[in-house]
């Protein structure tokens, strides 16, 4: 059953409909307009042509880089780093760089995550996973191959033209992609699923998933909030609001996640569900049940709110983008 069939509708999307249509739609708007710009983008920085520095771009590598990255997804961590960039006036082609470099980090994962070691799915984005349209050593490469463009983007003055504000970006997204963020809360979810023990695990608490989660999925939509204070040079309380809204979001997206699994319809989330449960993984929604994690993602949403709050009317975009964690099917 669909999260929004019309016999259990989701409270936050019924209170969506009430909303004034101006306000979903300028959302909609400035979501589809970055990434139609974050698509083009990638475009040219996936170009077959070599660059400085470069002898040769393989033919293969950079057709499974392209199907991977391209054509596919809201490009809601882009999203996010151009609107926060925006509240403090960062020029629009500094922060669709920094967006550009996230997502090939974003792209990178879900291919090697795809991998039959690691989740073995066959769709993704409504398609064959990379490793199914190539091979899996093609999508091995095509992944390390986005991974490290990601750092070869932002060390560009295009990101910035402060070699230091530059320097703060690769860090900040090496540690949101590294072994204390993402892939270190990778790890956590495969020895969740007692992949490297011969005895079951002992189950996981709500603090021990919150832990995974916030490192797994919430890792770079944290980045991706920080980046726009990094960009605009934004002074402490500022950036705190951000943190404190990143933090709330990235909790609400894998909330909504789980959420998806027990309740998505595949043909629309674009990949399989009830994967989790099959899998016996630890979830919000295995831990606190459906209505409680309903109840979770609620609370979350209000929060990000609350701290978009700070910067007022300028601070609308990322209520509503809040919000969208709550309503979106896929």
């Amino acid at each position: 059953m669909s999260l929004l069939s019309q016999d259990r509708i989701h409270p936050l999307v019924a209170k969506a409909r009430t909303r004034p249509p101006a306000a979903i739609d300028a959302f909609k708007r400035r979501l589809d307009q970055v990434a139609a710009d974050t698509e083009a983008l990638l475009q040219r920085l996936l170009s077959p042509r070599p660059v400085t520095g470069e002898r040769a771009r393989p033919t293969r590598l950079i057709e499974a880089m392209q199907y991977a990255s391209l054509g596919g997804g809201k490009r809601f961590r882009p999203f996010l780093v151009v609107e926060t960039a925006k509240l403090f006036h960062v020029p629009r082609r500094r922060a669709l760089t920094v967006a550009a470099a996230l997502e090939c980090v974003h792209c990178y994962s879900l291919v090697h995550d795809d991998l039959p070691a690691m989740d073995d799915d066959a769709l993704r984005r409504g398609r064959p996973t990379a490793h199914k349209a190539f091979d899996e050593a093609t999508a091995i490469l095509a992944g390390d191959g986005l991974l490290t463009l990601a750092f070869d983007i932002l060390s560009r003055p295009q990101a910035h033209p402060d070699p230091a504000i530059r320097v703060q970006l690769i860090s900040a997204l090496a540690r949101a992609a590294g072994v204390g963020g993402m892939a270190g809360g990778q790890m956590l979810d495969l020895a969740a699923e007692g992949r490297f023990v011969q005895r079951p695990t002992a189950q996981l608490e709500v603090d021990d998933v919150r832990t995974l989660q916030a490192m797994k999925t919430g890792a770079l939509l944290r980045f991706a909030c920080l980046s726009g204070a990094l960009l605009g040079g934004a002074e402490r309380k500022a950036r705190a609001a951000l943190e404190r809204y990143g933090a709330a979001l990235g909790e609400a997206f894998q909330v909504s996640d789980d959420l998806l699994d027990i309740d998505g319809d595949a043909a629309i989330v674009g990949k399989a569900t009830g994967k989790d449960a099959a899998a016996h993984k630890a979830t919000f929604v295995s831990l606190l049940g459906i209505d409680g994690a309903r109840g979770k993602l609620k609370s979350l949403v209000a929060s990000a709110e609350q701290a978009a709050q700070f910067f007022g009317d300028d601070g609308a975009i990322l209520k509503a983008a809040a919000r969208f964690i709550a309503d979106r099917r896929s």
